[in-house]
């Protein structure tokens, strides 16, 4: 599942002249694990081509979208999943196709005018619940999720996807230091720690490290896995919950699944091909040009 997802991807960003190609690489045994062995969601409800936006909720009746749906109906009793860096939209929507949730035709409609499926993701994006704007916001939404199912006894789980980059936020921090006041041990974390972001490493723009232990001293319970280790990242989610919020630090590559990104270092935020690259990142998933179209 997890290379369909970078195939997808992949594809789009030849087709298109730029993607977010990389979080793919990073990101897609930790999606394809959430969604398969992880988080226990409901039936897709959302339409498996995404409608156009209808336009802003109004005094006149108009409702929003929200692309929850595509997890699952609003049973308190089944999980919720929050999308914090909007911008790893289009590996989220390769999921939702991969997993069945979506067709795959409704990534034709990406970034186009009028659309939901954006290219940075919004509340009425497929699969996405909320719009996580500033990066780090979308942590605090899943601890008020989180707060407000304990509150009424709801037995479903939060689960949120993070970036490492978003610990640079003091936002993230406050949400971690919530989260564990309130022993939300219903929320869950998988952190994408690829080392990198839109300028550079991670730890040349300013440092987060060391993640596990900084996290574990909020009084989180954290595992540090290898991210492309589809079991590693199932295994923390199976414990028992003991009264702390989970993070689970999943080490990544942005070349993970196509060997030649590697030599964009230390450039891998938003990917366009030079004349031979996108042949050589094809072949590394055994694909040619000649496949490209449509």
């Amino acid at each position: 599942m997890a290379a369909g997802v970078r195939r997808r991807v992949l594809l789009h960003t030849v087709r298109h002249n730029g993607g977010y190609l990389t979080q793919a690489c990073c990101a897609a045994e930790i999606l394809a694990t959430l969604y398969t062995r992880v988080m226990d969601l409901g039936p897709s409800e959302g339409p498996r081509i995404p409608p156009a936006f209808p336009g802003v909720p109004g005094k006149a009746g108009r409702r929003g979208l929200s692309g929850a749906a595509y997890n699952g109906g609003p049973d308190p009793h089944r999980d919720r999943f929050v999308l914090s860096p909007a911008h790893y939209a289009l590996v989220l929507y390769a999921t939702l196709v991969e997993v069945g949730r979506m067709d795959a035709e409704g990534l034709e409609l990406f970034n186009r005018d009028g659309s939901t499926v954006e290219m940075i993701g919004a509340e009425h994006s497929p699969g996405m619940e909320v719009t996580s704007g500033s990066l780090g916001q979308a942590l605090s939404v899943a601890v008020g999720l989180a707060l407000g199912r304990r509150r009424t006894g709801a037995r479903g789980r939060v689960w949120v996807l993070l970036s490492d980059g978003e610990l640079q936020e003091g936002q993230t921090w406050e949400a971690l230091l919530v989260a564990a006041h309130y022993r939300l041990d219903n929320l869950g974390v998988y952190l994408d720690a690829n080392g990198f972001q839109c300028d550079g490493p991670v730890e040349a723009v300013l440092g987060v490290e060391p993640i596990a232990e900084k996290v574990r001293a909020f009084g989180w319970r954290v595992h540090e896995v290898h991210g492309h280790d589809v079991e590693a990242l199932a295994a923390p989610a199976a414990e028992p919950p003991d009264g702390r919020p989970l993070m689970v630090v999943a080490r990544t590559r942005p070349w993970q699944g196509i060997p030649s990104l590697r030599d964009r270092a230390p450039r891998f935020h938003y990917v366009r091909f030079r004349p031979g690259e996108a042949e050589r990142a094809l072949a590394d998933l055994g694909m040619t040009l000649e496949e490209v179209a449509p």
